[in-house]
């Protein structure tokens, strides 16, 4: 008994180092980024949108709402289940057929990085974007930003 319990500790120690934890990490983020759809809002904007863009006239609002409050629903409780699940295989994506695997945003709109210190590197240096005159009121001249 005292032989075989540090030689399964040590198979135990070397399968979870083997193993990795990319495959959980990833499950985990997407289960997070879905759990933050109703704070996001990106299925409703984009059915209200669809719906707009190919449905019938008058149904816009109506009809796009609650096909985008359903999948806001089920975006959501798909994040629940794999946050929870994160270290139990499978690491695959779930419901691919009826969600997409990454967030969905309305057409007319293209996500970017935020304009912050965290991101632009040569702050200090005074080289990346930022207002040029902060103190003065009103001023929302920006230097390097493209957007």
């Amino acid at each position: 008994m005292r032989a075989t319990f540090p030689f399964l500790a040590a198979v135990v120690i070397a399968g979870a180092l083997a193993s990795g934890c990319a495959n959980v990490e990833q499950k985990f983020s997407r289960g997070m980024n879905n759990m933050f759809e109703p704070v996001r809002l990106g299925e409703i904007r984009r059915s209200v949108e669809q719906s707009a863009l190919f449905g019938q006239p008058g149904t816009y609002y109506t009809a796009g709402f609650v096909q985008g409050l359903n999948r806001t629903l089920a975006r959501t409780g798909l994040g629940v289940y794999e946050v929870v699940t994160a270290p139990v295989p499978p690491y695959n994506p779930l419901l691919t057929d009826y969600l997409t695997v990454n967030p969905v945003y309305p057409a007319n709109y293209a996500p970017g990085v935020l304009a912050d210190a965290m991101f632009a590197t040569d702050t200090d240096l005074g080289f990346s974007g930022g207002d040029v005159a902060p103190f003065i009121p009103g001023s929302r001249f920006r230097v390097f930003d493209t957007h």
